[in-house]
């Protein structure tokens, strides 16, 4: 009798302790923000991010990104010191890096997500990095320097599956949307041609490389900063901005603007890859009837035609203007007098069979035109609009890295980011290509380039009909890189 008792008394113990297991298990998976109250988001559900590129625009990245109130600031890397400095310390408790592969080695574990924020040559190689690791990546406009690092990422990101989002925030305007609503309500009938334009570059180009260098800043690990470009001694004025201008870091004014003035027209027509394309360029005259010769540097001016096939939003192909350096095409006859174009200094002008329509930067305050049109327009919206517009570019791939791979629509995805950014980069090389030299049968340079157009064979990658100028389409990094 007392054996049974004491079983009993076994039995009710374990009874008690099993019970009261599940019972603290079923409060520990009650969700942190019942816990935590209104607004508290869940450790499990903020998304621990690694800026590389502190300073400049990506500080201004980070900062959006933890104004989403989803995310934490988990590291920083930067390879110049003081230009880092605001982010470091407005996020003290973020651990500071001067070289992304240290930091993907030593921290992959503590990380979800990767911003990139670098100059343009920098883009791609620490974008595949963080994706070869499951990290979700956004990547500042352009997405890559050249177009097989274009290719690349579009490619690495469904196979990696992670969210990626190209920092064109102005994808994420009310605009786009707007004007893809009219569009498939016949506004302006079959849209055929679009212009867009821009008044950068706003940074010196067209100029030879400086012949004075400098001492290299001691807070600046230039070897770093140059990481895949060819190693050239430090120059006064290239960084931190004016790197746009050169070839071997940046892209021009087309990389610097095109995504976000083009983003509208390739997400309104469902534009893809262009089959050619053709340039004209701003000269530079260093003496009388002596044209400088500067392939090291953007023009000053260009004027990019890109042809596209047809898609399922067009009756034919679309032909796309791209002007920069101040240049802008012709004002629409609907346009009065004194009304501005575009937003003076930037734009982009959609034509139509039935009319036409345009836009400012970020695809902006869309009208028609005439713009008295605009008074009485009765078309519903259908296409949900991002909460806070291109600001809220910023919170959408934080929300989008937390619900996960396929859940959460995004605005800029490299499966749309990657070929923008290809067709850009197509632009630029025409650009490029007329500055490529070809000696003829009497040893004299030539410059073919200028006085024909390219032809582009998507598939393959090349320039069917001027080989030269395929060795812009993969460049080659330097040794170590």
């Amino acid at each position: 009798m007392e054996e049974t008792n004491k079983n009993q008394e076994t039995s009710s113990r374990r009874s008690f302790l099993k019970t009261t297991a599940i019972a603290a298990s079923a409060f520990m998976i009650v969700p942190r923000h019942v816990l935590g109250g209104p607004g508290f988001i869940a450790p499990s559900d903020r998304l621990i991010i690694a800026g590389i590129g502190a300073g400049g625009k990506g500080q201004s990245d980070i900062a959006n990104f933890y104004k989403s109130g989803k995310a934490d600031i988990g590291f920083l890397c930067d390879v110049h010191d003081s230009r880092a400095a605001a982010s470091v310390k407005a996020f003290p408790k973020a651990k500071y890096y001067r070289d992304y592969r240290e930091l993907f080695d030593k921290e992959h574990k503590n990380f979800d997500a990767v911003s990139v924020s670098t100059p343009d040559h920098s883009h791609a190689i620490i974008a595949l990095g963080a994706m070869q690791l499951g990290k979700h990546v956004y990547v500042q406009k352009p997405l890559a320097h050249d177009i097989h690092e274009a290719r690349a990422l579009t490619a690495a990101a469904q196979k990696y599956k992670v969210v990626t989002q190209m920092g064109n925030q102005g994808a994420s305007n009310d605009g786009p949307r707007q004007m893809k609503e009219w569009y498939d309500a016949g506004l302006i009938g079959d849209v055929h041609t679009v212009y867009a334009w821009t008044d950068r570059p706003v940074w010196p180009q067209g100029i030879p490389w400086s012949a004075n260098k400098a001492e290299v800043p001691k807070d600046l690990d230039w070897d770093l900063w140059l990481g895949t470009a060819p190693y050239k001694d430090y120059v006064n004025k290239l960084v931190p901005f004016n790197w746009r201008g050169w070839w071997d870091y940046g892209t021009g004014a087309l990389g610097d603007m095109g995504c976000h003035l083009l983003e509208a027209p390739f997400s309104m027509l469902n534009l893809k890859y262009a089959t050619e394309v053709q340039a004209s360029v701003g000269s530079v005259y260093v003496d009388e009837f002596k044209r400088g010769y500067f392939p090291d540097s953007c023009p000053p001016s260009s004027h990019v035609t890109l042809k596209f096939p047809k898609t399922n939003k067009t009756k034919g192909d679309v032909v796309v203007h791209w002007m920069d350096g101040g240049i802008q095409p012709e004002r629409p006859e609907e346009l009065e007098a004194n009304e501005v174009f575009g937003d003076g200094g930037n734009g982009t002008l959609f034509i139509g069979t039935k009319g036409k329509m345009m836009a400012s930067t970020y695809s902006a305050d869309p009208r028609l035109l005439p713009l008295s049109k605009n008074k009485d327009i009765k078309v519903p919206a259908k296409f949900a609009r991002v909460p806070g517009g291109s600001d809220g570019h910023y919170a959408q791939w934080v929300e989008g890295c937390i619900a996960g791979y396929g859940k959460k629509e995004l605005s800029s995805p490299f499966e749309i980011a990657g070929p923008l950014t290809e067709a850009l980069l197509m632009a630029n090389l025409a650009i490029r290509g007329t500055d490529v030299q070809v000696k003829n049968d009497k040893g004299r340079a030539t410059f073919p380039g200028r006085d024909i157009k390219l032809m582009w064979d998507n598939d393959n990658m090349k320039v069917t009909n001027f080989d030269a100028v395929n060795q812009f389409v993969k460049r080659d990094y330097r040794k170590g890189w």
